[in-house]
């Protein structure tokens, strides 16, 4: 396909966001075929206000039975995309904190074949971030480092941005119904590209703040991120360089951890000998501790270039279709009906 046949949809998980949704949906360029607005159980009724209040005739709003967070409402709009053979999907919020009309800058590296998820970035430029709280600048900066241990895409920042885009033919290969369902959502999605091998690409974008206010607290929401990036962090290890793949990247983790564990305990038992004895350990003794964990080290450091190294450069979406994917599934060689 090329970037002119491809399709594009806007999907809006609308949660009290009546104040802001029809702006949103204005500005909305005219070259996206399909929006969906996706009603999470909000208690204001945005679905039914859409249904009373706009008439673009691109709008189609999707029902939540429950309210599901914001990674539901996602998901349920990812799903009617795909099932409306849609090739884009665009995430925009319905608050009015991101501006529609940047959405070209997300859709065109995926038309190009340069990326199969594009994600906004506020931290691009130094401009950006002047109006941007202290404490939400050092959360995010915190949070973006995690996401590039556990996530492994080491280029990117700003991981809890929502302004994204997809191919739907990498949608497909989603599990999507274990994605996270509220503000875990962004970066569970990062994390199962990553066991994909997707390219992801920030794009440049500005903070904007209006008299919306965040639910998302930083403090209350960072032990459980700590938890869930550590989770996350341990099964791209086992996933990428035991299961997947044996690489030089396995030997230098395993021998570094190796290493600098035997040191670590080496040296801890003849510490205490040495503390708790009459004989304190000799020069020798501590050689032979640190050694190996000095060693150890540098094999972890060099682990961690190489798994900078190995970010995905090369896109699914310019090979995986749907009639090939169904093609190569029917045992006659021809595509499902």
């Amino acid at each position: 396909m090329t970037k002119h046949t491809m399709s594009v949809a806007v999907a809006i998980p609308c949660y009290k966001v009546t104040q802001h949704v029809l702006e949103v949906i204005r500005t909305i360029p005219a070259s996206v075929s399909r929006i969906y607005a996706v009603d999470d159980a909000c208690p204001d009724g945005s679905g039914a206000f859409i249904q009373q209040h706009c008439t673009d005739p691109r709008v189609q709003v999707l029902f939540n039975p429950e309210n599901q967070g914001v990674g539901g409402a996602v998901v349920t709009a990812y799903r009617q995309a795909v099932a409306d053979g849609i090739d884009i999907v665009v995430k925009i919020d319905g608050d009015g904190q991101m501006n529609p009309r940047l959405l070209p800058l997300f859709v065109r590296p995926i038309q190009d074949g340069r990326a199969d998820y594009t994600k906004g970035n506020r931290f691009f430029r130094p401009e950006s971030v002047r109006g941007m709280p202290g404490m939400r600048l050092f959360g995010n900066a915190v949070l973006s480092f995690m996401t590039k241990l556990s996530c492994g895409y080491w280029s990117i920042m700003d991981p809890t941005n929502g302004y994204t885009a997809i191919h739907t033919s990498v949608l497909r290969e989603l599990p999507l119904d274990k994605l996270e369902r509220r503000y875990f959502f962004e970066t569970d999605m990062l994390f199962r590209l990553n066991t994909l091998r997707a390219v992801v690409r920030d794009v440049p974008m500005d903070a904007v703040y209006a008299d919306e206010e965040s639910n998302l607290k930083i403090g209350k929401v960072l032990p459980e991120f700590l938890k869930k990036h550590a989770s996350r962090l341990a099964r791209r290890y086992v996933y990428s360089y035991l299961v997947r793949d044996f690489n030089v990247g396995s030997i230098y983790s395993l021998f570094g951890m190796l290493l600098l564990l035997a040191g670590g305990l080496f040296g801890a038992l003849h510490w205490i000998n040495s503390a708790y004895g009459t004989h304190p350990a000799t020069s020798g003794t501590v050689m032979l501790a640190a050694l190996p964990v000095l060693i150890g080290i540098q094999f972890l450091v060099a682990f961690l270039h190489y798994d900078v190294g190995s970010v995905p450069t090369e896109p699914l979406s310019t090979y995986l279709h749907p009639d090939d994917l169904d093609a190569a599934a029917d045992p006659a060689g021809k595509a499902a009906p």
